[in-house]
This record gives structure tokens, C-alpha cells and sequence, in this order.
């Protein structure tokens, strides 16, 4: 599987909201995980955003007239509902979400959703009054009894130029959550570990060392995980990244915070993943309050943090997988290697993080996949989401086959 949603065809049904322009986002973002992406717009919708737009985005034909004659696919509402792995509605007005409650079918998309068997998800956007009003929850509560996935709208600024709930949820949380609905869950019951993100390790009250890393990577995989079903605790460094879908997460600051959350959930988990960037020294000495500035040159004593992959890797039990990262600017397979021995991993994904636009801080990654057993894949560049599921891939193999060279023993 190299993308969550390869393979996939999406219906994307856009409703006559003012947050119709980011149905041109949301099926961007369902394309970068791997998804065929075709869209039709209500005929309100279409006063908000043009076809063109969508067709030029997705190379699709898009549908705003139920009656109008086939081009390049079946328009048949029934044969694409057959072909959906899955429908989404977004944005979702209040009138969408009422003919959707009562099985009326006078557009396309709402033909589709009462032929489909893929699953139904609705994003809903509107007016917080108009959101909140009880009509509007008796269908959205009807629709949940059904078993349509409601993606709830977020608090922010409304097109009345007030604030409140109503606004619709981000393009990459409804992306995310569509790949959760359709992804193989093969992680299903597996108790997964992901560190993610920078430390930071104070000087004083205000200052301290840290490095480059945004957490993209280890939250990347984190998301992955969950979509695969399984039981994520994702250990945080300090990021502005939003909490994946389906994971815990502990967050901590330093060091020695993150080596404690670990050390503490390491005996009950299945597979550790640790891709944060976690300090390899720190000040010998925090000074009490802010450090006075000063002209005159000063000295720090740093001391070496504890490895936790390491300390993992002495403490691993039969049946525990460990997968690591490392990030290199020379000699990148030798160095990988190296640590992949010393700190006994099963799975070390090495990373060249001198090269522009990957790596740390950036949305992309390239690199290779170093096995226990010798064995090398590498992976180009591509985006950081996809890259995530590449190395699940392997790891999920990679346990497999662990597992029955066990049992044959």
C-alpha cells in the first residue's frame, strides 16, 4: 500500500456553503494520499465554486446535473456508488444534511448516498445558531444512528462575521479521517509507541537548546498507525501540530520527561517508533530565574542525555518490535547501520537531512529502510504522509515474518 488511499475512488459532494472554495483543498488533499478523486457539486454549490476549477484539480469530469449526458465515466448514479470506497459531503449545509436525513434524492450526490454501500462521511458547515438548532441535531443524530461518519464543525470566524461552531473542519482532518474509514486495518489490536519532536532542555527560566525538528514525521506515523486500528500513545516533544485522529498523546519538554513517559509505557507495547530528535546533551546546570545579559563570554557544561531507543533496546522483550530513526548529513547507510546494531532495532529508517526541502521542517522525506537482517529498501522522496505509510508497510511485514521465524523455532 503506498498511499492510505491508493487504489481508492472518492466521491467529493459539494454543497452550496461559502466554504465550498475548500472543497478544491479537501480533494487535494485526498489526491496526495493517493486517492481518484471525483466530485460533484449540488446546484447551489456551483454558484460558490466552478466546475472547472474541480475538473482542472482532479482531471475528472465533475457532475453538477444529474440528467447531464456521461463524458469520460459512468455518471450513473448507481455505478459510481458502486465504485466509491467512500462518500464525503463537504462542506455539508443544513439543507444537504436534511434530504440526506430523509432519504430525498433530487441531486446527484444525494442519489449516490442512498445507493452506496461504501461509508458516508459529512462534514457539516453553517451558521452556529443554524448548527445548534434542534432540527439540525435531530438529522445529524439520525445519520449517526445510521452509521454515517459526522466530521464536526470547528469554533473560528463565520461568514456572518461572528464567532462561534459551524465553521467546517479542516481539509487535512477530513482527508485524514476518510483514510481512517477505508485504510487496512493490519495494526488492528497492536499496542504502538511513536516519540515525535524536538526537546527541549532549559538553560534558565527562558532559554534553552533544542534543534530543528517539527514533528511532522513521528506525527505522520503516528495518524498511520491509528488508521491501521492500532492502539497509539504518541510521546511529544513541543510542536504546533495538531493531536493526530485515534492517538493519545503525552506531552513533555525535556529530555528526561520524554525517557520517563517512554520507559513507563515501553513493557506494555508491541512496537515502539521512535522518530523524535531528542537532545544528546544538556546544560550540567539550570540557572535558577533569567541569566543577566551581560558582554562578557560564558560558558556552558553540558552533559549527555540518556539514549532512550538504547535503553530500549536493552530492556526489549520477546515479541517487541522497535523501529528507530536517524538523521544523517554523511556517510548515511554506514552510520545507520551502526546504530542499528548498538541499539538493537529490528527496523532503522535513515534519513539525509543535508539535502533542500527534506527532512527536518519539511513536508517531504527520502531515505532507507535498514533491516536487522541485512536487508535494504530505499525510498524516494515523496510527501512525509505517504513516507509514513511505506515504513508501516515494512514494519508490518517485518513483524510477520519475525513472528512465524519464532514459531518455527
Amino acid at each position: 500500500m503506498a498511499e492510505p488511499l491508493s487504489g481508492k475512488t472518492v466521491l467529493l459532494g459539494i454543497t452550496g456553503s461559502i466554504a465550498a472554495y475548500k472543497g478544491a483543498e479537501i480533494a487535494r488533499r485526498l489526491m496526495r494520499l493517493g486517492a481518484d478523486v471525483q466530485v460533484t457539486l449540488t446546484r447551489a454549490g456551483a454558484q460558490f465554486i466552478t466546475p472547472l476549477t474541480l475538473r482542472t484539480l482532479t482531471r475528472n469530469p465533475v457532475v453538477v446535473d444529474m440528467f447531464q449526458e456521461p463524458q469520460e465515466w459512468e455518471v450513473k448514479h448507481v455505478a459510481l456508488a458502486q465504485r466509491a470506497s467512500a462518500v464525503v459531503i463537504a462542506p455539508a449545509t443544513a439543507d444537504a444534511i436534511a434530504k440526506l436525513a430523509l432519504g430525498l434524492a433530487d441531486e446527484f450526490i444525494f442519489a449516490v448516498a442512498l445507493a452506496t454501500s461504501a461509508p458516508l462521511l459529512v462534514a457539516p458547515a453553517m451558521n452556529e445558531t443554524m448548527y445548534e438548532h434542534p432540527v439540525v441535531q435531530q438529522h445529524l443524530e439520525r445519520l449517526r444512528g445510521r452509521g454515517v461518519h459526522i466530521v464536526e464543525p470547528e469554533m473560528g470566524g463565520l461568514a456572518s462575521g461572528t464567532v462561534g461552531r459551524g465553521r467546517l473542519a479542516a481539509p487535512e482532518v477530513i482527508a485524514a479521517t476518510v483514510a481512517e474509514l477505508v485504510a487496512v486495518k493490519d495494526l488492528q489490536g497492536v499496542r504502538v509507541v511513536v516519540t515525535a519532536g524536538p526537546t527541549r532542555e532549559h538553560l534558565d527560566a527562558v532559554r534553552f537548546i533544542s534543534n530543528r525538528s517539527s514533528g511532522k514525521m513521528g506525527y505522520a506515523l503516528a495518524a498511520a498507525a491509528a488508521r491501521r486500528g492500532a492502539e497509539v500513545t504518541l510521546v511529544s516533544g513541543p510542536t504546533g501540530l495538531l493531536t493526530p485522529a485515534g492517538c493519545s498523546v503525552v506531552r513533555v519538554t525535556a529530555a528526561e520527561e520524554m525517557r520517563a513517559a517512554v520507559l513507563e509505557r515501553f513493557p506494555g507495547c508491541d512496537l515502539l517508533i521512535a522518530a523524535a530528535a531528542v537532545a544528546d546533551y544538556a546544560p550540567a546546570e539550570v540557572i535558577s530565574g533569567k541569566m543577566k545579559t551581560g558582554k562578557e563570554p560564558i560558558s556552558i557544561q553540558l552533559r549527555p542525555t540518556v539514549d532512550i531507543l538504547a535503553e530500549c533496546g536493552r530492556r526489549k522483550e520477546p515479541g517487541q518490535f522497535l523501529v528507530g530513526l536517524a538523521a544523517e548529513t554523511e556517510d548515511l547507510i554506514a552510520n545507520a547501520r551502526e546504530k542499528l546494531a548498538a541499539k538493537h532495532l529490528d527496523v532503522i529508517v535513515a534519513n539525509e537531512v543535508s539535502a533542500a526541502g527534506l527532512g527536518v521542517e519539511a513536508d517531504r522525506n527520502a531515505g532507507y529502510l535498514l533491516f536487522a537482517d541485512g536487508r535494504q529498501i530505499e525510498l524516494p522522496e515523496m510527501e512525509k504522509t505517504v513516507f509514513a505509510e511505506r515504513i508501516l508497510d515494512a514494519v508490518v511485514r517485518a513483524r510477520l515474518e519475525h513472528s512465524q521465524s519464532q514459531c518455527s523455532m
